[in-house]
């Protein structure tokens, strides 16, 4: 089975970048390490939810293609970090979108799961934004040897299709989908499963060496 591309951005990110967004959060690499492992599936599954709609896939597909494709990970995290103003780093407006009215309960929930607290976890979701959206838009447009799936998933359709695919991996992994379920689903007033939660990052990140 091919990686998911949770896993795929994961493997990317560590190192150099990782060590960034630890600086830019003040935490050490491994509470970092931990608290992206846990924010990524969020990420992809709330997309892929958006996605699972026609409308949703074809809004998604429009952005990467206007605001995202052809920007590297380090390029744009130095942006996000720089403080650089464009829709291309705009992590609050992305969340805005992938979110909804959900975007607090998001934050405050990957708080809780990561002991980073509802501010730095908004902090984290809009570092990681703009980067999932361009990794999303490199894999869509590019063909080649970096794992792009190039032209089959240049739709919205394929598109949609790969996060389909990739909510349902973090379903498979279980914590994740507690707390992708928690804040998509919830009411409002229901108790995360902290429990399960807290394993979501050590669990992602410990098959990695």
């Amino acid at each position: 089975m091919t990686d998911s591309l949770t896993d795929q951005l994961l493997s990317q990110l560590d190192g150099a970048p990782l060590q960034q967004i630890a600086q830019q959060l003040g935490i050490d690499q491994t509470q970092a390490a931990g608290a992206v492992g846990t924010a990524l599936p969020l990420l992809m599954g709330a997309l892929g939810r958006n996605a699972s709609q026609p409308q949703g896939a074809e809004a998604l597909f429009g952005a990467l293609q206007k605001n995202h494709a052809g920007g590297d990970i380090g390029s744009v995290l130095g942006a996000v970090l720089g403080g650089a103003a464009s829709p291309r780093t705009d992590g609050a407006g992305i969340l805005g979108h992938v979110f909804g009215g959900r975007q607090q309960r998001a934050e405050n929930g990957l708080g809780q799961a990561t002991g980073l607290g509802g501010d730095r976890a908004g902090q984290l979701l809009k570092i990681l934004a703009p980067i999932v959206l361009a990794f999303l838009a490199k894999r869509t447009f590019q063909q080649g040897q970096d794992g792009g799936a190039g032209p089959a998933t240049a739709t919205p359709q394929g598109l949609g299709a790969i996060l389909g695919q990739e909510q349902r991996q973090v379903a498979r992994q279980g914590g994740a989908a507690g707390l992708l379920g928690a804040v998509l689903d919830q009411d409002g007033d229901g108790e995360l499963g902290l429990g399960d939660l807290l394993k979501i990052g050590g669990g992602l990140l410990g098959a990695k060496s």
